[in-house]
């Protein structure tokens, strides 16, 4: 990889795990990138990086990092299911004040969206990017109104976005589900290079999960556009990880998995009454 941005390029969220990846893997192609957490950055910073801790819910502190960025990274907020109230302020007040920052700056956002957003729809199903969007708990809700500012923001204030909806980000797989959703690490900082350089994404969608062979649910993304095509996959991992599933019927009948179990109410539905 050999494109450089232009300008700095704001990420939050730098001090999780994909932060700390991307942090890493970026200025080593020579990015200039401003980091911001409410966490402290646990490595050494980066050469060609700097790192403010910061809140998301503190508009003026966002605004200030993101001035003369040509793109924000957005990473940060609550990356688990959470009661609503944990979920308010960094996942949704604070991407407003992401968003309100890229419009000050024409700055592009790229949005860590999840297959949370759409975690309600049933494995059995093959949905294109314009799928309904059906959250199964309040991280997905907010990863789904996300989606939603950034279309808002697009229509009326013209700023870009792509939004990547996350599958299992992890070094490696770690059960069946993720022979489907994962997402390696060396295809998720070939897609976050793609966001940032292609010279116009307008707002799109694209899956974030590596060329899987059980990859089956999910089509029809910004991908082409965008540049971009997995080389990675969870296959190599298939006979250890192949049995390895949660034996609950919630889990193992909706995309989303766990999150679907979490607080789980009503009697397992029959297919007619889903959407009743």
């Amino acid at each position: 990889m050999t494109d450089t941005p232009a300008k700095p390029v704001l990420l939050t969220g730098a001090s999780g795990a994909l932060g700390r990846m991307l942090a890493k893997a970026l200025t080593g192609e020579g990015w200039t990138l401003r980091m911001t957490d409410i966490a402290p950055f646990p490595d050494p910073v980066p050469a060609g990086a700097t790192f403010a801790k910061a809140d998301l819910n503190d508009g003026v502190a966002i605004l200030r990092l993101a001035e003369g960025c040509g793109a924000i990274i957005h990473l940060g907020g609550v990356a688990v299911e959470r009661p609503f109230e944990e979920i308010l302020g960094p996942n949704i007040r604070g991407l407003y004040h992401v968003y309100e920052a890229a419009r000050r700056e024409g700055a592009r956002v790229i949005f860590a969206s999840s297959n949370h957003a759409i975690g309600f729809h049933e494995r059995t199903e093959t949905i294109g990017a314009d799928a309904q969007l059906l959250p199964d708990g309040y991280y997905g809700l907010s990863k789904a109104y996300g989606e939603l500012m950034g279309r808002m923001y697009w229509f009326k204030h013209g700023v870009e976005s792509v939004f990547v909806r996350i599958g299992s980000a992890f070094p490696e797989p770690k059960d069946a589900r993720m022979l489907a959703t994962w997402l390696s690490y060396a295809d998720l900082e070939r897609l976050m290079v793609r966001c940032v350089v292609t010279p116009e994404v307008g707002c799109c969608v694209v899956w974030g999960a590596s060329a899987n062979g059980r990859m089956t649910w999910w089509r029809d993304d910004a991908r082409a556009q965008l540049g971009w095509a997995p080389q990675d996959s969870a296959d190599p991992f298939a006979r250890q990880l192949g049995d390895k599933v949660s034996g609950d019927p919630i889990q193992e009948r909706y995309m989303g998995g766990l999150f679907c179990g979490i607080g789980y109410s009503r009697p397992a539905p029959a297919p007619a009454q889903l959407f009743e």
